[in-house]
């Protein structure tokens, strides 16, 4: 299915874009980031199609897409983890396909792109909570009032922090299209 392929080339860019970040090479990143979130709007805009069928119209070829959901699907699940959306338990849903529950044990137990974004701060000299850097990747995000601060001067002195700022909008803008298509 196209959307199979369009979440391929997401995963394929989002590891880029961590890669990036771990090196500090943000213009990359970034070209990335754009890249990604115009994926993300193909995918969305695609049900504007499927909004034009009436119930009787869709169901006359639903059973052609087969069984599947996205809680079923492996890259939609890897989208999540390397986003940063982790949860141990959605690796039971593969345990029927040993490879592909190894592949997601792998993005969970590493870094997401919001933990590069952090740590890529902490090494550029902002006041990033060490345990925000150094905890368990395969537990999900918690909230740290510590980076607070942090992101209250970047926002309120873009023109000091533009790197960071920039990025951190791109971040944004890639949380907002992925809860528009999910």
């Amino acid at each position: 299915q196209v959307s199979e392929l369009w979440m391929k080339l997401i995963i394929h860019e989002l590891r880029a874009a961590i890669a990036h970040l771990q090196a500090d090479d943000l213009g990359p990143c970034q070209k990335i980031l754009a890249r990604v979130k115009q994926i993300q709007k193909q995918l969305f805009e695609q049900w504007a199609v499927l909004e034009t069928l009436t119930p009787s119209e869709y169901l006359a070829f639903r059973q052609v897409l087969g069984p599947a959901s996205g809680f079923q699907s492996l890259q939609y699940r890897a989208i999540e983890f390397l986003l940063g959306n982790k949860n141990r338990d959605m690796l039971r849903v593969f345990a029927h396909d040993p490879e592909a529950q190894s592949q997601l044990a792998a993005m969970l137990q590493a870094p997401s792109l919001y933990d590069e974004f952090l740590r890529h701060l902490k090494r550029h000299g902002y006041a990033i909570p060490t345990e925000c850097c150094a905890r368990d990747w395969s537990n999900p995000y918690t909230r740290n009032p510590g980076l607070l601060p942090v992101l209250r001067e970047i926002y309120e002195h873009p023109d000091q922090h533009w790197d960071a700022y920039h990025l951190c909008e791109q971040l944004v803008d890639v949380e907002e299209a992925f809860q528009l298509w999910r």
